[in-house]
């Protein structure tokens, strides 16, 4: 069965982390077999990984020139992957595609992350199976025999697989779309291309995981509904990005909203491209005795894109927020929903040092990857500090609340045009202090203020009213409580 992805797509280490992929030089069934069951079982929700049998290891790098398999070999390996993996508990079935590489052949086996887990298998493949069966995950790069924490911590995942790698119940196989699949494919020069003309619709869904079940109950995965379904919002309500232009203050009579919907990728590409073409600006200063003049932007592209594909990665999508990008005078503020796992310590977020051991959308990486809208794990905020420094701009602010019930990432406007728009800000300043007097008097006759509340007190959009308050909650003028649609403010004792 072909693969969705090409061997130069797995063997690139910005789109397959090279702890998910490990070299093989020759066909071993024993360790090949624990590999198998470790990736399945995925305790770092990473989305499995790939053997790739026939190149040999150097220190987790492919040694060249490569080995290759014996065409003679190839269809009894098959069988024997096969075979082996039926010693698995609960039954995992990996997929396995032999392609070419470097004019040699090469037999990958793709482990997916099980929706079934944890899984064991044999600890030795001697006829009686003698040392019974073991549970093995992967730590690093290496393949290990899971210890009693470990266990534990796979027996607890098995209760929360990852939303985007559930089946859902609600959709139908008609309502994945073969020119979307396609399309994506052309994208990633994957051979899945040319066989999905002729081969069957489903088996193609297979092929790519993004439908599970049983012959007569088969379902799309949800991950399959975000990229490849043309209304995904209809499965998952505001899984869209709104993008709202308040550089005229919260209640500037200019004020936009641009909403973006539809497959995760093309929703994503659109917000960009929209926000490049109407917000992004560059500045060529000529310094007198220098030939060369000093380029710099408000905003550098790199650093708002990598921001808001990150908050698209990572959100939660059985939550009925948007990701919103809030434009404002001298900042962008991009807001997801919820906040980063409790593992990460409120220091390494103070820090900007926030490094994920678990992720939350282990299906959507891994197609964001393959489109280069991402790169590979805990990248993306090095990558936004480091295209913010060459830019000479500030380092970005990143913000949630105790419950974690928000995230947000802050870009600051590069200091050469601030000048430009003090005056706007004073001006901003006093329309903003008006406006918090009404909701003050309110609060001074009234235990709390909603959103809704606010927005028909002061005549303005809920969106433009929950920036307003949100600004007043950062200064402490009051306080929140309660989260998303259900938050109150109150004043502060």
């Amino acid at each position: 069965m072909k693969l969705p992805t090409s061997i130069e797509n797995i063997l690139n280490e910005n789109i397959v982390e090279c702890e998910r992929v490990e070299f093989k030089g020759n066909w071993n069934p024993e360790p090949i077999l624990h590999s198998i069951c470790a990736f399945a079982n995925d305790i770092n929700n990473w989305g499995g990984g790939y053997i790739l049998v026939g190149i040999e290891d150097d220190n987790g790098r492919p040694k060249y020139p490569i080995k290759g398999i014996e065409t003679a070999s190839i269809d009894k390996i098959q069988k024997e992957i096969l075979s082996k993996c039926k010693t698995i508990r609960p039954s995992y079935t990996p997929i396995v595609d032999v392609t070419q590489y470097k004019g040699k052949n090469i037999i990958v086996i793709w482990c997916y992350g099980g929706q079934t887990r944890p899984y064991k298998c044999p600890t030795t493949l001697d006829r009686d199976f003698s040392k019974g069966y073991s549970y093995y995950i992967r730590t690093t790069s290496s393949t290990v025999k899971a210890n009693e924490n470990q266990l534990k911590e796979l027996y607890e995942l098995a209760r929360t697989i990852p939303f985007d790698d559930m089946m859902n119940h609600e959709a139908e196989i008609r309502d994945l779309k073969l020119p979307l699949i396609q399309n994506y494919l052309y994208e990633i020069k994957s051979d899945l291309l040319e066989e999905s003309e002729r081969m069957d619709f489903i088996d193609l869904c297979k092929s790519m995981r993004i439908v599970d079940g049983t012959t007569e109950y088969m379902k799309p995965l949800n991950v399959g509904l975000m990229f490849f379904n043309d209304e995904p919002q209809k499965f998952f309500p505001y899984s869209q990005i709104e993008v709202v232009d308040l550089r005229n203050g919260p209640e500037g009579d200019k004020m936009t909203e641009r909403i973006f919907k539809g497959p995760i990728d093309s929703m994503t590409r659109s917000a960009l491209t929209y926000i490049r073409n109407t917000v992004i600006e560059e500045r060529i200063l000529k310094i007198e005795g220098q030939a060369e003049a000093v380029r710099y932007f408000n905003y550098p592209y790199q650093a708002i894109e990598e921001a808001l594909v990150n908050a698209v990665y990572h959100r939660g999508y059985d939550i009925r927020e948007p990701v919103e990008v809030r434009i404002m005078e001298d900042r962008i503020h991009i807001v997801s929903y919820p906040g980063p796992d409790r593992s990460i310590s409120e220091k390494s977020i103070e820090d900007k040092n926030i490094i994920a051991r678990k992720y939350r959308n282990r299906r959507i990486g891994e197609f964001l990857k393959e489109l280069k809208l991402t790169e590979g794990r805990n990248t993306g905020i090095p990558k936004i500090k480091r295209a913010l420094k060459n830019n000479g701009s500030k380092e970005p602010e990143f913000e949630t609340n105790e419950d974690r019930d928000y995230f947000i990432t802050t870009i600051f406007m590069h200091e050469g045009f601030e000048n430009e728009i003090k005056e706007s800000i004073k001006t901003s300043d006093k329309t903003s202090d008006k406006t918090s007097d009404k909701i003050l008097n309110y609060l001074k006759q009234n235990e709390y203020i909603t959103t809704n509340i606010a927005s028909g007190l002061l005549g303005l959009s809920v969106q433009r009213t929950r920036v307003i308050l949100g600004e007043m909650a950062k200064k402490n003028v009051i306080k929140a409580e309660g989260a998303n649609r259900n938050r109150k403010y109150k004043l502060k004792n």
